[in-house]
């Protein structure tokens, strides 16, 4: 698929519909005929845990505890573990027709090798990414999510935050680091956005992973309607 196309803005109108701040009720996505006339995009947003990093985790791991301690960072891996506890039984409690259901996944690109990254990641421990190989067993369709020139741009850059020797001085975010950081995940946003209107059919409910500093909203097809069971996105400024 052609990346400019993907990253192109579109104007959207203010009223886009959202339902925010409450659970779902089993069975009311895709139970009623009017749901075969709309697009639907459940919002799930996430905290990646240390099995989601990848080639990364060991250097995360080592800078998290140098920052929080061992105790502290015990307590933060017990609650990005409870949290995902809360998000598999949110997504349980929903009843979807699995066979409309697409999922998209933070950090997964258009690649051809999706299946692969997800079931690799699910070896190495990753809840997020079991969770997808069981919704997907069930029938839902698995789909690449991400630019990939846009994650290795961002993986760069963590890389370079992480470099042995590097001073906590030397870590902390500057203005202009800043406005690398918020720029690159705005494209990213504007790339996932298009990338689901692009692909959620008429009829279809689409379930997204994504992390808590997203903002997708502005950069989806207006007639796709957006639930957030657990509670609204992070917000941004302005985009």
């Amino acid at each position: 698929m052609d990346n400019a196309r993907l990253l192109r803005p579109r104007v959207r109108r203010a009223s886009a519909r959202c339902t925010m701040g409450g659970d779902i009720r089993k069975g009311e996505v895709g139970a009623s005929p009017r749901e075969y006339a709309e697009r639907t995009l459940i919002h799930i947003p996430i905290i990646h845990s240390q099995a989601d990093m990848g080639g990364l985790s060991e250097s995360i791991q080592r800078l998290k505890i140098k920052r929080l301690g061992r105790t502290g960072w015990a307590r933060t891996v017990n609650r990005i573990e409870e949290l995902w506890i809360r998000i598999e039984k949110v997504i349980e409690s929903l009843a979807l027709p699995y066979e409309r259901v697409r999922l998209y996944q933070d950090g997964l690109p258009v690649c051809g090798r999706e299946a692969k990254i997800v079931e690799e990641l699910a070896k190495a421990g990753s809840r997020n990414h079991r969770l997808l190989l069981r919704l997907r067993e069930k029938g839902a369709t698995l789909m690449g999510t991400e630019s990939s020139e846009l994650l290795v741009e961002e993986y760069q850059l963590v890389q370079e935050d992480l470099a042995p020797g590097k001073s906590p001085a030397a870590r902390r975010v500057g203005a202009s680091g800043k406005a690398l950081r918020d720029s690159l995940l705005k494209r990213r946003d504007q790339y996932i956005g298009r990338r689901i209107s692009d692909t959620l059919s008429m009829g279809e409910t689409g379930i997204i992973f994504l992390g808590m500093l997203h903002s997708l909203r502005p950069w989806l097809d207006e007639d796709i309607r957006v639930i957030f069971p657990m509670h609204g996105p992070a917000e941004r400024g302005a985009q």
